[in-house]
């Protein structure tokens, strides 16, 4: 998908922005959906612009919408989330890589060394995976209390387990000026 949407950045008009709208076949969304292991993807689009920022760097501004299909995590029924966001990548010329691991980086994501090319279709795909909710849970779904214990045995339970009570109730006993 990759190849036909990238843009050559010396073919690239500096006048005016370059537009893009990316709305991948039934078949990229499955191929998709399998490398972001989610159930599916039933709409996907990506429109934009591509213009000068500057001299010689280059903005990617856009808009990415999404319906993806997952699996709620708490009663693993399927579950739609919506995904609409701005998209914006800047691609700066003379952006040096540091030679010391432990330099500490510009805190703005969106900054990404200026290339050849720029490929809308790959800041799409990093857009969507970082968006893509981690624990999608069901609007209202509750992770109730487990209980697990051996027959005839009373299960302990999470109030059951008050470390730092016993400790004061400890404390107090050990305390001398407090005779009660």
């Amino acid at each position: 998908m990759t190849d036909s949407t990238t843009l050559k950045v010396s073919d690239l008009p500096q006048n005016r922005a370059t537009t893009f709208d990316l709305h991948p076949d039934a078949k990229t969304l499955e191929t998709l959906a399998q490398e972001l292991d989610i159930k599916g993807l039933r709409k996907l689009r990506f429109t934009g612009t591509v213009s000068t920022k500057g001299r010689r760097d280059w903005q990617l501004s856009g808009h990415l919408g999404a319906t993806v299909l997952q699996d709620c995590v708490v009663t693993l029924e399927p579950m739609t989330t919506r995904i609409d966001e701005k998209v914006e990548r800047f691609f700066v010329s003379n952006l040096s890589e540091p030679d010391d691991p432990e330099v500490e980086m510009d805190a703005d994501e969106r900054i990404e060394p200026l290339q050849d090319t720029i490929d809308p279709a790959a800041v799409m795909i990093e857009a969507l995976s970082l968006l893509i909710p981690a624990y999608p849970r069901k609007e209202g779904a509750e992770l109730g209390e487990a209980v697990y214990s051996q027959p005839g045995v009373a299960p302990m339970r999470e109030d059951d387990v008050k470390p730092f009570a016993g400790l004061a109730a400890l404390k107090k006993q050990m305390d001398p000026e407090n005779k009660s």
